[in-house]
C-alpha cells in the first residue's frame, strides 16, 4: 500500500491506525511511505500496489489532484482512498475519482473499514 502525505505525522497516523493486519481474512499490510507528489507518480507508474492512500491536505501537491491524475493516466489503477480536510470535502474526493474518502483527524475505525472494503475488491 502506498501512503502519500507531505506530513510525516500523517503517514505515521495512517500506519498506526491500520496496523500490520487490518482484517483476519486479508494479508498483512506493507507500507510504502511517500512524501512528494512526483515520487507518487513514479512509483505508481512502476505498479505493484493494491491500494493508494493520498492526503488531500498535502502540500504543495494535494492528494486529490494526484488521485485524479492517477485515475486519468494509469490503466487498471488500484483503488484510491483520499484523506480529506473535513467530512464536507467528500464531494472533492468524488471529483478526484477516489473510491473512498476519510476525513482528518484520522479515525482508526473509519479508516480501517474503508481500507477493508477497498482491499476486498482487489486482494482475494
Amino acid at each position: 500500500m502506498l501512503v502519500y502525505s507531505s506530513n510525516a505525522r500523517t503517514r505515521d497516523e495512517v500506519r498506526l491506525a491500520l496496523g500490520k493486519r487490518v482484517h483476519p481474512e486479508l494479508p498483512d499490510l506493507t507500507y510504502t511511505d511517500v512524501a512528494t507528489g512526483p515520487m507518487v507518480i513514479q512509483l505508481m507508474d512502476a505498479g505493484g500496489f493494491d491500494l493508494v492512500i493520498l492526503d488531500g491536505e498535502a502540500a504543495p501537491v494535494g492528494g486529490m489532484g494526484i488521485a485524479k491524475q492517477l485515475k486519468d493516466e494509469i490503466d487498471d489503477c488500484p483503488p484510491v482512498l483520499v484523506l480529506t480536510g473535513r467530512s464536507d470535502d467528500a464531494w472533492l474526493a468524488n471529483w478526484s475519482r477516489a473510491e473512498a474518502a476519510v476525513p482528518h483527524p484520522i479515525d482508526p475505525v473509519r479508516l480501517g473499514e474503508a481500507v477493508v472494503g477497498l482491499l476486498r475488491t482487489t486482494v482475494q
